[in-house]
């Protein structure tokens, strides 16, 4: 490799020596060689490797520090001053109102439902509308003896009503009218080969009723209000015999140095027909109140002197207090309030047959004596319960004067008017009653509400052992599911303590024994509870769907002695508005 490496630059040498072309070379006799001995190869000597890992922790550590300067400039925009336009009120906008509504229903016993009702739209003239129902049943009850008893009912209702707007007064008009036609289906079971007809049980009644009234419309409380009405009313019953009312009432009230100071009166005359053999009678009374209110109390100071002519023609002064007191213990959340009050309830023949429709067709129904609250005293708490309902704790003392009771009438063996306990005749008490009541509404959830009551009564009577057909106490639960205004449930569970009913109650005085009447019977009826459902969907704002469940335990109770009730009621109807 040496020998190479000097050859190479010999040979460039020699090849930068000026050479004469034309010239032969003279050959001086001097020979040069070069010998190679090896060839060139190239190689590279061997070394050791040294195998190892990688470590893999980082040794170097990075700490950022940051720093920061802000420097603030205020900003200052340019702006103008523009007058700003007042602001429009507009009233909300008002939902549409339907001229007419029909709902349609049927059930199990032969239970037909209709309901129409017709009114204008709105107007700032006035307004007129039309109502009218029809609910029946027309099926037959089982009773103790195995016998089944048509037990059909009939309520027929119907009003044309309408009211005119001035600019300071509204003049209010109404024509009603109510049917009511019950059949007298109970019967005591002893009584043997007693097989009644629908027409021997059948007992209609009808009541004609109109009204005008003429009420101030004022927005100050200081302005002098009043309002005035005039009524008309014509009941009638079996064997032509009816009773007639004619009444007058008004009210006038104004605010003076911050009181508010008023008066009531009225005027109710009553006259009947020849066969119920009864003098006409009157009702007269006169209420002046005064009035005063704060954010944190409130009382009212008044009186009710009622002068009354009544069926025997005797006349007799009547005179209650009327105080409320008001305070907020908690605004809004806990108000006390308490009340000393009384008055005069007349026993008309519309109110006994509401509340029992089974009483003997002789004309009873006309010579019942008026009820008397000599007084009543009432307190107690109520208030917001926080949670979007209301509440009311309260307690009363009632000391009552001829408060109606009755009594299932047997008289077998009356040949001219035989009664076997299906009629009823009228007993009235003189009753001191004590009452608690609570009651709470409200939702549970955005869906869902409820509303709770119970009540507890206490009865001490001056001739009776027992307060006839009422309970001790009862109860109700009531919820209701709303889906979007889409689909609405409801349910109800009702309880009732348990209640003492007398048979020929007139024998337990010798003053009001019947000739040939059987002894008094006393039944104990046990605490009942009942449950009922209910569900609406809504198919559109004008079509819905409806279905109601009654007594799903479909357990007969008995309202009256010898009166079982209907089991099970399953009715299904829908509505229509147009």
């Amino acid at each position: 490799m040496i020998k190479r490496n000097l050859i190479t630059p010999v040979l460039i040498i020699f090849s930068l020596l000026p050479v004469n072309g034309q010239i032969k070379k003279q050959d001086t006799g001097l020979k040069r060689e070069v010998t190679l001995y090896n060839p060139y190869k190239p190689s590279l000597p061997e070394s050791q490797k040294r195998s190892f890992l990688p470590d893999m922790n980082d040794t170097s550590k990075v700490r950022p520090d940051f720093h920061y300067d802000v420097k603030t400039t205020p900003f200052l925009p340019e702006y103008t001053i523009s007058p700003i336009k007042a602001a429009a009120l507009l009233p909300d906008p008002l939902p549409k109102l339907y001229k007419s509504y029909i709902n349609l229903g049927f059930g199990n016993y032969f239970t037909p439902l209709a309901e129409l009702s017709i009114t204008n739209e709105r107007s700032k003239k006035g307004s007129i509308g039309f109502y009218a129902r029809h609910f029946s049943t027309n099926g037959k009850i089982e009773l103790a003896n195995g016998w089944k008893s048509f037990a059909g009912y009939m309520d027929n209702n119907a009003s044309l009503f309408g009211k005119k707007f001035f600019r300071k007064s509204t003049l209010e008009g109404s024509l009603d009218y109510t049917g009511k036609t019950s059949h007298a289906y109970g019967y005591d079971p002893m009584v043997p080969d007693y097989f009644p007809s629908n027409k021997e049980t059948r007992l209609p009644y009808n009541n004609i009723d109109a009204k005008a009234s003429l009420c101030s419309v004022t927005l100050d409380s200081t302005e002098f209000s009043y309002k005035f009405q005039v009524s008309a009313d014509h009941f009638t019953s079996l064997n032509s015999m009816y009773q007639n009312k004619i009444g007058i009432s008004g009210m006038m009230a104004k605010s003076f140095n911050e009181f508010y100071i008023g008066s009531g009166l009225n005027y109710d005359h009553f006259s009947f027909s020849d066969n119920v053999l009864i003098s006409p009678g009157y009702i007269a009374s006169i209420s002046p109140f005064l009035k005063k209110k704060s954010e944190e109390w409130s009382f009212k100071l008044g009186i009710q002197a009622l002068l009354e002519k009544d069926m025997n023609a005797f006349t007799s002064l009547h005179v209650y207090p009327d105080i409320d007191f008001n305070f907020n213990i908690v605004p809004s959340y806990v108000s006390f309030f308490a009340g000393l009050s009384g008055k005069l309830e007349k026993n008309d023949p519309l109110k006994i047959i509401s509340e029992n429709p089974f009483v003997i067709s002789n004309g009873s129904i006309y010579r019942q004596p008026s009820t008397s609250q000599d007084l009543v005293f009432s307190t107690g708490l109520r208030g917001n319960t926080g949670i979007g309902g209301n509440y009311i704790v309260s307690a009363s003392y009632a000391m009552i004067s001829n408060m109606l009771f009755y009594s299932n009438l047997v008289i077998p063996d009356t040949i001219s008017t035989p009664n076997r306990g299906n009629f009823f005749s009228v007993l009235y008490d003189d009753v001191n009653l004590f009452n608690l009541h609570a009651e709470m509404s409200g939702p549970i959830k955005d869906k869902l509400a409820f509303i709770v009551a119970a009540n507890i009564y206490q009865y001490n009577l001056a001739k009776f052992q027992y307060a006839w057909n009422k309970p001790g106490w009862d109860g109700k639960l009531g919820l209701k599911y709303n889906l979007r205004d889409k689909i609405i449930a409801g349910m109800e569970i009702s309880v009732q303590g348990k209640r003492n009913l007398i048979v020929n109650g007139e024998a337990l005085s010798p003053a009001t024994r019947l000739p040939q009447q059987m002894p008094p019977v006393i039944v104990e009826m046990p605490a009942h509870f009942n449950l009922n459902l209910s569900a609406e969907y809504r198919y559109s704002r004008i079509l819905s769907f409806w279905t109601k469940l009654n007594n799903i335990s479909d357990k007969r109770y008995y309202e009256w002695a010898y009166y079982p009730s209907e089991g099970l009621l399953i009715m299904f109807g829908f509505t229509y508005s147009l």
